[in-house]
Parts: C-alpha cells; sequence; structure tokens
C-alpha cells in the first residue's frame, strides 16, 4: 500500500454536498463544500453559486474523495457536471476493511471515525442539521451559515479520516469501487420507469384488495376472522389437513416465514395461505418511492451485503416487495425496456473458480442441469429438457442447492422428497464434481486458517474464523457475482447506456424504442466483458427480455394469476376462472409428470428394491 504522500495525483480534492431528495426525486443540490487536501484551497458554494462545472479538476490527474460518493456523484449529474474520472470513495474503502466483524458505531462517516479514534460530530447536532436541510427553503442567513458550516464540518471530517485509513486502501482496486459508485449514482438518477396510474389505483384500493383477497383465499381454510389471522383457527385447519408442524419451545406453533416458506414447498395447500400473509405482512404500497416522473428511486445501499451487493430498500425498491409488484415495471411512451440477465451465473462461477472440467463442460454444453443429470447417470445422453423434465429439475435444484451449501435435510424439504433421496442426490454431485469439492473444502479451510476470504477484486470477508462453513462456501460465488455485476454497470453506464437498476445478476436498462436493440448489445457485450475480466477469460451467457412501450413490462413474467396476486382479482370471472383451472391442471400435470419420471430417477441413481420399500414407508 502506498503512503498518502505518493499517490500519483496533482491534486486530492475531498468534497461533500447538502442535497434535498424527496421520495422518488432526483436530488436537488443546496450547496457544495471542498477542500484540496494538499494546498488546503478550500470552496463553498451555496445552491445559486452551483455553476455550470465544477470548482475542481475531474480528470485523471485529480483525486476525488467523499464519504458515500454516489450521494455526491448523483448531485454531479443533477448540475450537469461531468464525473471525476478518479473516485476514492471512504466509505465503501471502510466497508471492505470492516466486512464481517463488528463495528459498534454504524458503517456511516461517524462510524469510521469511531473505528479510528478520531473525533466526531455529536449524533443530535447532526440530527438537528440534517432536519434544518430537509425541511427545506427558504433559509435565513444565519442557517444558510449553519449549513455552509456542518458540510464544511464533514470536509474536515474527510481530511482527518484520509490519512488514517490511507496505509490500509489497496489504491487500484479501490479507485474500482470509486468507479463503480458513479455507475450507482446513474442509476439512482435514471430510475425504474412505472406504471404509475396503476400504482395510484392499487394504493386508493388496496385495504378493498387484501379484504377480497382474504375473502377469496380464507374461503378453502377459515384462518381468518375479519383482518386477523386465528392461531386456533389455523391449528384446526392442519389437523384437519394431517399437516404435522414445527412448533417453538412453548409448544406454540412456529408461525415465521421462514418456517411457512418451508412448510410450503412440503405441503403445497400451504403455499396460498403463506403468500398472503406475506402480502399483508409486507407489502406496503405507500412506501413504494416514486417521482413525479414515473420513476421509481432509492438508495441503492451499495456494498452493504456481505457478499458486496447492493442491499436497497425492500419497501421503498420496486423489486424489493412481492414480485407481482413487479409487473407495475413499464416503459413509457416512445420507449422501451429490456432486462437483461447471466444465465446460470452462480454455477459459471463455480466452475470456473473451481477449474472443475466436468462442471465446465456442463455449463458449456448450455444447459448445466441436464448436463449435470447426464453426467451423473440419471438422464440418458439422447434425452432433452423437455422429455425429462422432472429429472432435470430435481438436479437443477441440487445444483443450486450445494452453491448454498445446503445439506440433505434443506434439499429433501426443498424437492420434497424423502432424505434418502437428496442424500442421494447431493452423492451424485460429490461423485460428478470432484474438483468442485476439493476447492470448496479448500476455501472452507483458508477462511478457518486466516480468518479472512478475498475477491479477485479485493472485496474481503473478515473474521472467517468461527463463521459457518456454508456461509463460506457460498461467498465466493456470490461475492464474485457481485463483482461481475458491478464492472457491467460500469461498463454499461460508460458507454452511454440507461441503466435503470440492477437487480443480483442482471441489468434493466431504458432507451428510445428505435434504439433497444442497439442498448441491447452494447448491455451484453458489457456483461460478457466483465464476465471475461472476472473470470479470467471465461465468458458467462445472458439472455434478455424486452418490452416496447405501450406493451406489458418484461417483469411480467411475475404470477399474475399468484394465489394472493391482486392481479388475480382484477380479471373478470370468466378469466378468474380460467386462470385457477390453469393453475389446478398444471399442478396436477406437474405431479403427474414427477411421478412419471420417477423410476428413472430411481434406476439412473442404481436404487434398488431395498430402498423403495423404506421409501413407500415413508409419507411423501
Amino acid at each position: 500500500m502506498l503512503p498518502l504522500e505518493r499517490w500519483p495525483y496533482r491534486e486530492i480534492w475531498l468534497a461533500d454536498f447538502e442535497f434535498l431528495a424527496e421520495a422518488g426525486e432526483r436530488p436537488a443540490p443546496v450547496c457544495l463544500c471542498a477542500r484540496e487536501l494538499r494546498s488546503g484551497r478550500e470552496v463553498r458554494l451555496w445552491r445559486d453559486q452551483l455553476g455550470p462545472k465544477p470548482p475542481y479538476p475531474t480528470n485523471a490527474d485529480s483525486l476525488f474523495v467523499a464519504y458515500y460518493a454516489s450521494a455526491e456523484l448523483g448531485c454531479h449529474l443533477a448540475l450537469g457536471w461531468p464525473m471525476p474520472q478518479r473516485i476514492l470513495d471512504l466509505f465503501t474503502e471502510f466497508r471492505c476493511g470492516t466486512n464481517g466483524l463488528a463495528v459498534p458505531a454504524g458503517n456511516g462517516l461517524i462510524g469510521a471515525l469511531t473505528a479510528f479514534g478520531l473525533d466526531t460530530i455529536g449524533t443530535t447536532e447532526k440530527d438537528e442539521m440534517r432536519a434544518l436541510i430537509l425541511r427545506g427553503g427558504p433559509w435565513s442567513d444565519d442557517e444558510r451559515a449553519d449549513i455552509l458550516n456542518y458540510c464544511a464540518g464533514d470536509i474536515d471530517a474527510l481530511a482527518r479520516l484520509l490519512p488514517a485509513m490511507a496505509q490500509r486502501i489497496d489504491l487500484p482496486r479501490a479507485l474500482l469501487r470509486g468507479r463503480y459508485m458513479a455507475a450507482a449514482a446513474s442509476m439512482e438518477y435514471a430510475g425504474t420507469p412505472i406504471d404509475a396510474p396503476m400504482l395510484d389505483r392499487l394504493r386508493r384500493h388496496w385495504t378493498a384488495i387484501q379484504d377480497r383477497l382474504i375473502a377469496q383465499i380464507d374461503l378453502d381454510y377459515g384462518v381468518f376472522e375479519g383482518r386477523t389471522f386465528k392461531l386456533d383457527r389455523f391449528e384446526a385447519w392442519l389437523t384437519r389437513a394431517g399437516i404435522p408442524w414445527p412448533r417453538l419451545d412453548s409448544n406454540r406453533l412456529d408461525l415465521s416465514d421462514d418456517t411457512f416458506r418451508q412448510m410450503a414447498r412440503v405441503y403445497p395447500a400451504v403455499a396460498p395461505l403463506r403468500e398472503l400473509r406475506s402480502s399483508l405482512a409486507e407489502l406496503r404500497l405507500n412506501d413504494l418511492a416514486v417521482g413525479r416522473d414515473g420513476r421509481n428511486r432509492t438508495i441503492l445501499s451499495a456494498f452493504q451485503a456481505r457478499t458486496g451487493r447492493n442491499q436497497p430498500s425492500n419497501s421503498k425498491f420496486i423489486f424489493g416487495p412481492s414480485v407481482w409488484l413487479r409487473s407495475l415495471i413499464k416503459p413509457p411512451f416512445g420507449m422501451a425496456i429490456a432486462y437483461i440477465d447471466f444465465e446460470q451465473q452462480e454455477f459459471a462461477i463455480a466452475a470456473k473458480l473451481s477449474a472443475d472440467a466436468n462442471m465446465l463442460a456442463a455449463y458449456s454444453s448450455g444447459d448445466p442441469y441436464l448436463a449435470f443429470a447426464k453426467q451423473a447417470g440419471a438422464i440418458p445422453p439422447e434425452g432433452t429438457k423437455a422429455s425429462h423434465a422432472s429429472v432435470r429439475e430435481l438436479f437443477k435444484t441440487t445444483a443450486l442447492a450445494v452453491l448454498y451449501g445446503m445439506e440433505a435435510e434443506g434439499l429433501a424439504l426443498k424437492i420434497d422428497r424423502p432424505t434418502i433421496i437428496a442424500r442421494d442426490l447431493l452423492r451424485a454431485h460429490h461423485e460428478t464434481y470432484r474438483q468442485f469439492w476439493r476447492w470448496s473444502d479448500a476455501v472452507v479451510d483458508h477462511a478457518k486458517l486466516t480468518g479472512k476470504l478475498h475477491t479477485c477484486f479485493g472485496w474481503a470477508l473478515q473474521g472467517c474464523y468461527d463463521a459457518n462453513p456454508r456461509s463460506l462456501r457460498n461467498f465466493q460465488m456470490q461475492a464474485h457475482g457481485a463483482e461481475m455485476l458491478r464492472l457491467a454497470c460500469c461498463l454499461a453506464t460508460e458507454r452511454g447506456v440507461e441503466v435503470c437498476a440492477s437487480v443480483h445478476d442482471a441489468l434493466l436498462i431504458a432507451t428510445p424504442i428505435d434504439r433497444i436493440e442497439a442498448a441491447i448489445t452494447v448491455t451484453r457485450m458489457a456483461m460478457a466483458e466483465a464476465s471475461r475480466i472476472v473470470l479470467g477469460g471465461f465468458e458467462v451467457r445472458t439472455e434478455a427480455k424486452v418490452a416496447r412501450s405501450p406493451n406489458a413490462s418484461p417483469m411480467r413474467v411475475a404470477p399474475a394469476c399468484g394465489a394472493s396476486s391482486p392481479n388475480r382479482l382484477m380479471k373478470p370471472g370468466r378469466e378468474r376462472q380460467a386462470c385457477k383451472w390453469h393453475e389446478v391442471t398444471a399442478k396436477a400435470a406437474a405431479a403427474a409428470e414427477r411421478l412419471r419420471d420417477l423410476a428413472e430417477v430411481e434406476r439412473r441413481l442404481g436404487l434398488g428394491r431395498k430402498w423403495r420399500e423404506r421409501r413407500d414407508a415413508q409419507p411423501l
């Protein structure tokens, strides 16, 4: 690590904006304070003094330093200023250095100063000044002076913090994380286009929709009294349905969402009730942050997850609440949107990082889950996704479960099969991908010995000595997936694509209709390049779903007929009946297909008569 005095920049500028940002709206700068670290030259500008260009250089010879830089960079966008070419965000570097460790005062500027034993502004004073700024103008002369002094106080804090952190900063990789904060600012500024009239209708009628959902779904259960879920009625229904339910130490039924989710996988009759409870409890439509231009905007909370992924508010971000709500994503008139995602990204990352030849071959086949089943001998070489759909689904679930460290009992619940089947599927994975498992074991050993894991670009997980081995095994896939998506965001936004949002392994983009195909090509090339950089030349495939105004959103693949989806209640009677009939017939067909292929699964896995006798003795 280079000492601060040897950093290769003519100027190092510390910058901080104060700004207003109503829910869903773009930032409106109030003032700017900036200081050149070496010379001490300082700039204080009120909003009517912010001109057409920044008061500091933004070229590659100058370093721009901030704390959670996407806020400052969003103000650059609001003012029409160019993005700095070299960005150092002390927030991302503090997160990287403490990820996995306890941070008593949090990850904010005060938390970082406290961690390094530096003086901080009092929390009460900071809250009071934020309240003054968020109150909005007009401000008196004294209030303006107070706000500028408060803003300058953050510059003083950065001037103390940077020298304390400098020796620990891996500058080239830190600049890459700073580069992503510019991309994050661009996404937060763009926002995701929403069908605002439909959202308004949902908000106005949400109470009535909830009541109708309860009335319709509770017909099969009888567990609600008005809007109240009654424990005694639910227990009586479980008894009638013959469903054993987990209990707490107090002997009361465990009503946590995790338990409902697991039980719904094993007992499909529970699923509509679980979806209903989730929608009633979690979905707060008024919290969804939508601006006057019909765009959903909220802070993406970059690098907040342990894996380095974004962690935006579930209630404010369109991709946070129930999946059906994503059907509100809609291109404005004359525009098109595309949802472009990496195909089987985590499988590809696991294959490349572990250098497992069989896993690499499976991914290169185009359908790694079908290939896995063939490699394990569960599907004949001539088998296809259509001819062996149920078997492929079992092996797909197993392949994904392995990447999340799932063990036999959890896998059995997920695939709704006896534990012995889950064990055999995991055994098939171990035998087929031996090199992957050697690498995965080595990852855990390294983490336990050194207390640390890191990605190719230096995102680190600390304090691994006592960590759960399952989370350690999963970290490399998730964290490298995050690196890949961040780099793809950088490349796409820098090449002029309007990226509206990044979602786990995908990008949502928007552009005029006549340019959508070109934008998709640029974005897919950026994603392919990002995968090659992260994985040393190995390319991860992508696919795109497109919607052109005034057609439906590409996200309307969400369950429009889901059991607790309000879309279901918006359908005319005949369509609702057809929807319900489709659900019933689809479930019946899936069950029949699973049973039809079960014998083939058993034969390919080498399970004989004794196992079948044990299987038949257990409830499926």
